[in-house]
């Protein structure tokens, strides 16, 4: 039997310290797309609630939409308005800063236009000349975008050494070991690091910014996080959805690339580093680093024993008919494309030699929901004869990125009454029963970072390049072989394969 317990929270607001960044001036090159009105712009307009932007600064949108300045105002109201906004006065002050000019990433032509407007909002806003990027463009096109943001002096570092630029570039970076390498080096050949920010949105979840918070601010569980308390850990990312609109994408692309590269190996990375010396972002993305080298390779001839693939077929979802992969719109009639993998990790260090990781990501599961589960190991013996150690409830420290974001440890605890019954309970706090607010769009907090030339929660070039060495030899073996796929139901919990990789162990997956 389990029984959940409210944990409450007691909040410390004298410690909530934010800064407003300095002026600047935000350059949106798609500015028409999905990710710029469901994402991108609903986070600026979060930050202006806040008081959180500065009182210089613009927006401008580039796009080759040929759109006026005022019906590009117009969607971006009405994205306020589907994203819930309703207070009119605020809705009018942030529209007065939003600009919008129609024309191509790589026309050099058109981004020297871009070039003089930009300076003149400088002027008009006083925001000193700081600006940034963001580059929210297909990735086939990083390379030429910037290049031509460079010969059109978009990028040029200010000439009195009193202004910045940053380039916000988003994922995927690169496709494997090779290509991220050759981007990087175009990159570099352009912008300084300190310029470049590439962004992953899953580092600016609440859940995952705590989890430091929790391991380094409490004396109660870091002792424990090692190999001599912990059994395993899962970290999982599932999906109900299939690839919706993303199928040209996602078909040259998998689930090992769209998710493990980036966003599963940060989630293990950000679980298992090793405290830093003090909150800093070099120093926290070193010891980032340090987890990805110490990733045991996996042996390609025992390659099946340690990761597993899947793509899913017809099935149901919520009692409703759904496509398999090979049905859907813009995917080939016999694709080896992976919708699902999973994989078992072993860091070789001090602290998790033998700690086995267990990590899996999919699409068109039962359940859609993102969770880092920490699980100790079981108690030694068992002092009650009607109990044998293996058969009590292992203690799980679960965190829960999406959706009910918050976190949840469970405990044995006698149940009450005359006998002697034991019962898990489940002690627990939820972000927005605790703080009466949804937890902000992870953008929020990425794009106040960027404002204030803070690079912590961005990803270093050397740590996508440790992530892709790792995956590229596996992604190399997987296109030189056939497998017969589908082989999962669209709405069950992944392929039989996956539940043996973890079940060999003596363990399961979690259920969601």
């Amino acid at each position: 039997m389990e029984t959940t317990t409210p944990l409450k929270i007691v909040t410390h607001d004298k410690f909530c310290i934010e800064t407003v960044p300095n002026v600047c001036g935000i350059v949106i090159f798609g500015a028409s797309g999905d990710l710029t009105h469901r994402k991108l712009i609903p986070a600026l307009f979060e930050l202006h609630k806040k008081e959180l932007l500065p009182k210089g600064f613009f927006i401008l949108g580039l796009a080759r939409t040929k759109l006026e300045e005022a019906a590009f105002r117009n969607d971006i109201a009405k994205a306020l308005r589907d994203h819930g906004e309703r207070d009119k006065s605020l809705e009018k002050s942030f529209l007065e800063f939003i600009y919008y000019k129609s024309g191509h990433y790589t026309d050099i032509s058109a981004l020297k236009d871009l070039n003089q407007n930009i300076q003149n909002l400088h002027a008009k806003h006083k925001t000193k000349g700081n600006t940034i990027f963001y580059l929210a463009v297909p990735p086939n096109l990083y390379r030429d975008t910037i290049f031509s943001m460079k010969e059109a002096g978009l990028v040029a570092e200010c000439q009195n050494g009193k202004c910045w630029t940053h380039v916000i570039i988003e994922k995927p970076f690169g496709r494997d070991f090779a290509s991220a390498c050759e981007l990087n080096r175009e990159l570099r050949r352009i912008l300084d690091e300190k310029q470049i920010y590439r962004i992953d949105h899953y580092l600016g979840k609440e859940t995952v910014q705590n989890i430091l918070m929790f391991r380094f601010a409490n004396s109660i569980f870091e002792p424990l996080w090692n190999q001599q308390h912990i059994d395993h850990i899962q970290i999982t990312a599932a999906e109900t959805l299939g690839v919706e609109h993303r199928a040209g994408y996602f078909e040259k692309t998998g689930t090992l690339r769209d998710m493990f590269q980036n966003h599963m190996f940060q989630l293990l990375a950000l679980v298992a580093i090793e405290p830093p010396i003090r909150f800093d972002a070099n120093l926290y993305r070193d010891e980032k680093l340090k987890v990805m080298g110490s990733l045991r390779p996996i042996p390609l001839e025992k390659l099946d024993e340690f990761v597993v693939r899947g793509q899913y077929g017809p099935g149901k979802i919520l009692e409703r008919k759904t496509l398999g992969y090979r049905e859907e719109k813009g995917v080939s009639g016999d694709s080896q494309t992976e919708t699902f993998a999973a994989m078992k990790l072993f860091i070789d260090n001090w602290r998790w030699e033998g700690v086995p990781f267990y990590l899996r990501s999919g699409k068109r599961l039962a359940k859609g929901a993102t969770e880092i589960a920490v699980q100790f190991k079981s108690v030694p013996h068992s002092i009650f004869e009607f109990l044998k150690p293996d058969q009590y409830t292992p203690n799980v420290l679960s965190f829960r990125i999406q959706p009910d974001e918050g976190i949840s440890l469970n405990f044995e605890a006698k149940h009450p009454g005359p006998k002697t019954c034991m019962a898990t309970l489940n002690l627990r706090f939820n972000y927005k029963e605790t703080f009466h607010e949804e937890p902000m769009n992870a953008y929020v907090r990425l794009l106040l970072d960027c404002m204030q030339g803070d690079q912590t929660l961005f990803v270093r070039q050397e740590m996508i390049d440790l992530s892709w060495k790792f995956l590229s030899p596996i992604l190399q073996k997987w296109e030189s072989e056939r497998i017969d796929f589908p082989n999962y139901d669209a709405g069950s919990s992944g392929p039989k394969a996956a539940h043996e990789l973890i079940n060999r162990d003596g363990k399961c997956w979690r259920a969601l």
